[in-house]
């Protein structure tokens, strides 16, 4: 079986898997370990013929801080891992070698989860910040605890969104435009009412509450929960959501670039914590 440095994996019950994001000491943020940890555990639960439903979450207490600004400190590198895309070229100058290494690590790998042909289950507690929320949008259904609270804060770097672009799909046009231009933090109570998230529970609650979901959903036929997942994202898809998406990825690429030029970093300094501020490949 693989072994894992950055997550868990945990068979709970037979049909049913807990990917557990585990770097705590980073509020799990997700940094280039993670990324193909999570992508090797969801591609094993996806060849696993006995697993039919997948939780994602995220080890006490939060669920993602999103993209780890600080890099992995020089110990990984991107020929480190074994690339999944085709783009590669990642080690260019430019706007060529951070377009590749955004579409490999961000766009492609996010899109390849929320076309993971088994049902997926993101459970969310404490804190769901930008990439983080790529994480929870993956996911086919979204299970908060009242103290969730989730956010995007690019604006505030100069870039236009995270790279998988699904605010308008989860919150509306209007909503999504108040969230990204603000940045405020918005309640699981506010995701809820805009149809992001589809149960809110009591912090205590939500591990037994999303087992009990995931157990109704593991009675069904494993073919006909492949088939209804593919029959709504294909829907999804008609409605042109990945082109915009796509479109999108272009745009918050031409951000990075603007803030190069103006900056010499991709993202406006002025929306950098302090202590983040040594290693700013991405967002």
């Amino acid at each position: 079986m693989p072994e894992y440095e950055t997550i868990i994996y945990d068979v709970l019950t037979p049909g049913i898997v807990k990917i557990i994001q585990n770097r705590p000491f980073a509020r799990n943020a997700l940094d280039l370990q993670m990324t193909y940890d999570l992508n090797s555990a969801f591609d094993r639960a996806a060849q696993d013929d006995e697993i039919k439903v997948i939780i994602l979450t995220g080890s006490d207490p939060h669920f993602s801080a999103g993209h780890d600004l600080r890099g992995d400190g020089g110990k990984k590198l991107q020929e480190d891992f074994s690339v999944v895309g085709t783009w590669t070229g990642f080690e260019n100058d430019g706007a060529h070698g951070r377009f590749a290494r955004e579409r490999e690590i961000y766009l492609d790998m996010t899109r390849r989860w929320r076309d993971l042909p088994k049902p997926t289950i993101a459970q969310v507690s404490g804190k769901c910040i930008a990439g983080g929320l790529m994480l929870a949008w993956a996911c086919d259904i979204i299970i908060a605890s009242e103290d969730a609270m989730f956010q995007d804060p690019v604006v505030v770097m100069g870039v236009c969104g995270v790279e998988f672009f699904m605010h308008p799909w989860e919150l509306g046009p209007r909503k999504a435009k108040e969230f990204l231009f603000t940045a405020e933090w918005w309640t699981a109570a506010e995701g809820y009412r805009l149809g992001m998230v589809n149960h809110v529970v009591p912090r205590e609650e939500i591990e037994d509450f999303t087992l009990t979901l995931a157990k109704k959903i593991a009675e069904k036929p494993l073919f006909a929960l492949k088939m209804t997942k593919k029959a709504v994202n294909q829907t999804l898809d008609t409605m042109g959501q990945q082109i915009a998406i796509d479109s999108v990825f272009g745009l918050h690429q031409l951000c990075h670039s603007h803030n190069e030029k103006i900056y010499g970093i991709p993202i406006d300094p002025a929306g950098i914590p302090q202590t983040d501020k040594k290693d700013k490949r991405s967002n």
